[in-house]
């Protein structure tokens, strides 16, 4: 038990150390940035595992936190426009795949219907928000108010993100290691709960599962 507890002190001084160095901006920048045209990368983990540590450590900075994850996920949304508009979305076999191609087909139709909610929303579900991007380049929306949309709903998104954090943080001032896990979460269950929410509203099939990457079928090159 006692070497249990030196590890997990260690781990949390790593982390504490780790979130008061210039540098994390700089991982959080990339990790948002990747994350737009990549999904595998877990921005939303990296932004509110640390926001999670702001309330009792002082440290990230919140306001900078926040400022370069917003401008990361505005970057990331950015490419991924710029990738749909330059290779559309079945150049690869992984593009190729039914259920992608689906969700693909599903944007494009909700993009003509109702752009500026859908581009606004879709940045809060994971893998939504690629398959949206990709569709909004693919389909020549216009590139300056899809920029603007998108800084709208990156500015949203961080903000967001970032009070997440906090508040799970407050919850276990004393766990540190505890809140991270918890604040982690608490985002995966409230991007969860947006999707659904506007699945209801909109009568539209849901973003996760319409643009879930995971195939049964194995797509042929």
């Amino acid at each position: 038990m006692e070497q249990f507890s030196a590890l997990m002190a260690a781990i949390s001084t790593f982390i504490i150390d780790a979130a008061d160095n210039p540098f994390v901006y700089l991982l959080v920048f990339l990790c948002c940035a990747i994350d737009g045209f990549f999904p595998p990368i877990p921005s939303e983990s990296v932004v509110v595992s640390l926001a999670s540590l702001i309330m009792s450590h002082g440290v990230p900075n919140p306001w900078l936190l926040g400022g370069v994850a917003a401008l990361g996920a505005f970057v990331g949304d950015n490419v991924a426009y710029v990738i749909g508009r330059s290779i559309g979305t079945d150049r690869f076999a992984w593009m190729r795949r039914p259920r992608l191609q689906r969700g693909f087909e599903w944007a494009g139709v909700e993009l003509r219907k109702r752009p500026v909610s859908l581009i606004l929303v879709a940045r809060f579900v994971p893998i939504g928000r690629v398959a949206v991007n990709l569709v909004a380049g693919a389909t020549k929306y216009p590139h300056r108010r899809f920029a603007f949309l998108t800084s709208c709903s990156a500015l949203a998104w961080a903000v967001y993100s970032v009070m997440v954090g906090i508040v799970a943080g407050s919850w276990f001032k004393e766990h540190h290691l505890l809140g991270m896990v918890v604040a982690i979460a608490v985002a995966m269950v409230l991007g969860l709960g947006i999707d659904r929410v506007v699945t209801y509203f909109s009568g539209a099939v849901s973003l996760r599962r319409k643009t879930d990457v995971h195939d049964e079928t194995t797509p042929t090159a």
